[in-house]
């Protein structure tokens, strides 16, 4: 097939300075995109600011290479923040297309132990994050006509040890993204969100939740650049899905669905039958039923 450009389109991604959305910041840059290089600069557990410009270096570094990029330091867990990132991209280039929100933080620890203000916290980012950025992005995405959103969320979501905080607000930000799709198909809006793998920050931070095998696996095997290819793709004009999950990791890319089984109906139903019939409550069978958002 033809090789995909994104010549005339911009793209901000959040949380570019480093590992994943560095990646996509890079590789969407190569293929001709105008880049929205968002990052606070902010340490992985989102604790404080580091004293470095990473936004800036990897803009530095797209420039070098003959790429369009500009850098913006802002918080995206507050709506002057999203406003601010989503600004930097219409005064620069003159429009916005699409949005990859992938800022996040990590620290892991039991359940019992987090404070309500740690899961506060990887709300506002995760979450708060993530719809901010996409209020702020929504009339320019509607303008442009093929606007496009891609959510990072996390396995994490579907149940980790040690990550209830975190993988409950990626959950979040999945039901979010649901609910956008149906919202932005109007408007040719798409939006899907992206379960990546890859051994980075992130991941060296929520070390004590993996096996040292497994993370000695992610950072060998396991690179962000083989999740860019995935995240530019949900946001190239040809792509027509919308309101799904992808994973991403090492070269392999999957689909991840949320089904309805066709279940049990009784009219007289009793706490007896549904003990007795719970094997067909739980059957994924040929007649399980895909949950879909249909793009117009």
């Amino acid at each position: 097939m033809d090789t995909l450009s994104f010549e005339d389109r911009v793209v901000v991604v959040t949380g570019a300075g480093r590992g994943i959305g560095r990646a996509h910041s890079l590789l969407l840059a190569a293929r001709g995109a105008q880049v929205v290089v968002a990052d606070l600069g902010a340490s992985v557990d989102g604790s404080g600011v580091d004293g470095d410009d990473p936004a800036g270096d990897v803009v530095a570094e797209i420039r070098a290479a003959g790429g369009q990029a500009v850098a913006c330091r802002a918080d995206v867990s507050t709506e002057t923040g999203a406003t601010t990132i989503v600004d930097s991209a219409v005064k620069e280039f003159g429009r916005l297309d699409a949005v990859i929100n992938n800022a996040g933080i990590v620290r892991t620890g039991s359940f019992e132990a987090i404070p309500a203000e740690e899961f506060q916290r990887h709300l506002n980012v995760h979450f708060f994050g993530s719809l901010f950025m996409c209020r702020a992005a929504w009339p320019h995405l509607i303008a442009s006509g093929s606007g496009r959103v891609v959510n990072t969320i996390s396995a994490a979501m579907l149940g980790n040890p040690l990550m209830a905080h975190y993988g409950s607000s990626k959950g979040a930000v999945f039901a979010l993204t649901r609910n956008l799709a149906v919202e932005g198909a109007e408007h040719g809006i798409l939006v899907n969100s992206l379960a990546p793998g890859a051994g980075t920050r992130m991941a060296e931070n929520s070390a004590e939740s993996l096996s040292p095998e497994v993370m000695e696996y992610m950072r060998t095997q396991l690179l962000p650049e083989h999740v860019a290819p995935v995240a530019a793709y949900l946001i190239h004009p040809t792509c027509q899905v919308t309101g799904e999950i992808f994973n991403a990791a090492g070269g392999g890319v999957s689909r991840t669905a949320v089904v309805t089984t066709p279940g049990i109906r009784e009219t007289d139903l009793t706490i007896e039958t549904v003990a007795e019939r719970f094997d067909e409550v739980m059957a994924l069978t040929s007649e399980a039923r895909p949950e879909v958002v249909i793009a117009p």
